[in-house]
């Protein structure tokens, strides 16, 4: 008895001591918020959590979807509806816009609903615009004359300024998602909607960070990647005017989703692309879409004093196409 009493002791042993290096790559993907998804991430067993994944993006929509006419943004935006109290996603949503508002001296502005359907980039009616027009819309225009009351109710200086999230609630939904993916142990994952990303841990399967790759703005007809990161417990986020815009038929005059809040126009300047680099993916949504309203020195002079690293396409005086880069991105570019 003696000679065979230790063999399932150390066999017990050597299986609590074996190391785990054996990973599952599971993989969820669709469609939602008007763009797709893929979400990747690590486990020591198969686990699928696309309930959990499109419960987010319900929840999502049912709080913050400018194209869903009964959800709390649209009573809020179309009724005026002071008595609705926000969910807790729409006060971060909320907070976060307030304090990148402040940072940017405006240029980041979710008030600007009004003026993104006028121009032909939101749910509401497009309309023919001149500069009487568009100075008439501005009223409706800037973040100081809303605000979140304590019991989570919205209140307005003036009834019809509409918030357009757009440009930061994709970010925010990714890292509400990476939430999900932590609540159930999982430390090593990849998130992508729309092109905007949150990477943790890193990829197991080949011993590296989550390689990323940036859309070169200046390749309309196929994708061609311009730069590619590594990223490594990092959110990125990207804009462009460069996808998302129309051109007059009579006039040729092209028109870029991006707008200047402080104009009321659409900003066609010679910054091309911005790619920002945060620890959550909300704030990298947020100041990308900043950025490409900002001027380059003035994002230039902001990113020295901040924690946040960027990448920006832009043309010069002449019409070349330049980059600039902080020392923070420029580690994380693949094969400089």
């Amino acid at each position: 008895m003696k000679k065979y009493f230790g063999l399932p002791v150390l066999a017990l042993l050597f299986t609590f001591c074996a190391p785990k290096d054996k990973w599952v790559r599971n993989v969820t993907n669709g469609g939602a918020l008007g763009t797709t998804y893929a979400i990747t991430y690590l486990s020591q067993e198969e686990i699928d959590l696309s309930k959990e994944i499109d419960s987010v993006f319900m929840v999502i929509n049912e709080s913050m979807s400018t194209y869903k006419s009964d959800s709390d943004i649209s009573r809020i935006n179309l009724s005026n509806d002071s008595t609705l109290v926000v969910d807790h996603m729409f006060r971060d949503v909320f907070e976060l816009s307030k304090q990148v508002y402040e940072a940017t001296d405006g240029a980041f502005d979710p008030t600007v609903g009004v003026l993104a359907n006028a121009w032909g980039f939101g749910p509401g009616e497009q309309l023919k615009m001149d500069s009487i027009r568009v100075d008439s819309l501005k009223n409706y225009v800037g973040f100081d004359k809303v605000t979140l009351n304590e019991d989570g109710t919205i209140s307005k200086q003036i009834n019809g300024i509409a918030f357009d999230f757009n440009s930061i609630a994709k970010g925010y939904t990714i890292d509400r998602l990476g939430v999900v993916l932590e609540n159930h142990g999982i430390a090593n994952y990849l998130i992508e909607v729309g092109g905007e990303v949150l990477a943790k841990g890193n990829n197991k399967l080949t011993h590296r960070n989550w390689a990323i790759g940036i859309d070169d703005p200046q390749s309309l007809e196929q994708r061609v990647i311009k730069k590619a990161v590594y990223l490594k417990n990092k959110a990125m986020a990207s804009s462009g005017n460069y996808r998302k815009f129309w051109i007059d038929e009579k006039t040729g005059e092209k028109y870029v989703h991006t707008l200047d809040p402080k104009t009321g126009y659409p900003k066609n300047s010679a910054i091309l692309a911005t790619s920002v680099l945060a620890k959550d993916c909300a704030t990298a949504d947020a100041f990308a879409t900043a950025f490409m309203v900002m001027q380059l020195e003035e994002t230039k002079a902001f990113l020295k004093s901040s924690e946040l690293d960027a990448y920006i396409i832009y043309l010069d005086e002449n019409g070349i196409t330049q980059e600039f880069m902080t020392a923070g991105f420029e580690k994380a570019v693949i094969n400089k």
